[in-house]
Order: C-alpha cells, then structure tokens, then sequence
C-alpha cells in the first residue's frame, strides 16, 4: 500500500527482532533483584520443601483436601499448607519479590515428576 506510510520490511532483512534462521537461541527473563533476601529465602524454603520428593504428595494431598487447585498459590498459602511463617513472610515481601515468588511457586508445580501429577490429576485441572 503504497502512500499510507506503512513499510514492511523485507524478510531477507535483519532487524534484531528475530534469531537468524537456524539459530536456537532461548529467551533469556530478565533478572529482577530480590529485595528483602532473607524474607524470600524463608518463603523459597518452604516451597521447596513442599515439592521436595520426600513430601510432595503428602503437600498435594492436603491441598486436594481442601478442594483447592495447586496452581492457586495464595490460596494454597492462606491454608497455611506452607506453614504460619511462610504466610506471615510473604505477607511481608514486597509486590516484586511476591511475584517471583509466585513464579517460583508455579515452577515448583510445573517439575512435579509426572506419576505423581498423575495421581493428583484433578489437582492439576484447569477447569
């Protein structure tokens, strides 16, 4: 369309948006700094707890108890499933380091070996 001021770069181009073809390059998040590091670790200690090997299904059966989803952190948390100083710790964090908590936490979820995320099916059901 010529005259409109729109252009449209020719695909030969390059433009930095794009990896050239045949590259296998990740996508790299960028790296926020924590902000109160000795809050984040207590809570980051009780999530990994949580989902070490030893505990995790003992952790996903009490959520299933509670008829909650896993994926819905701050209600996991509100049930003190991860403990009365997690809860009060996260309360204390700031919005940032709450939300690289609650990616962490979804991370945490997302690595459950998949015999168990079996066993908990509905746990991990997005409906």
């Amino acid at each position: 369309m010529k005259g409109h001021g729109f252009s449209f770069p020719d695909q030969t181009q390059s433009h930095g948006a794009l990896a050239p073809e045949g590259s296998h390059q990740m996508f790299e998040q960028a790296t926020i700094p924590i902000q109160d590091e000795k809050t984040f670790a207590e809570v980051k200690k009780a999530i990994d707890e949580a989902f070490a090997p030893a505990t995790v299904a003992s952790f996903l059966r009490r959520v299933e108890g509670a008829r909650l989803r896993v994926r819905q952190f701050e209600a996991v948390l509100a049930h003190g499933f991860l403990g009365a100083q997690a809860q009060k710790s996260y309360a204390a964090l700031g919005d940032a380091d709450r939300g690289q908590i609650r990616e962490l936490y979804l991370r945490q979820v997302e690595r459950v070996a998949p015999e168990i995320r079996q066993k908990f099916f509905r746990l991990y059901a997005s409906y």
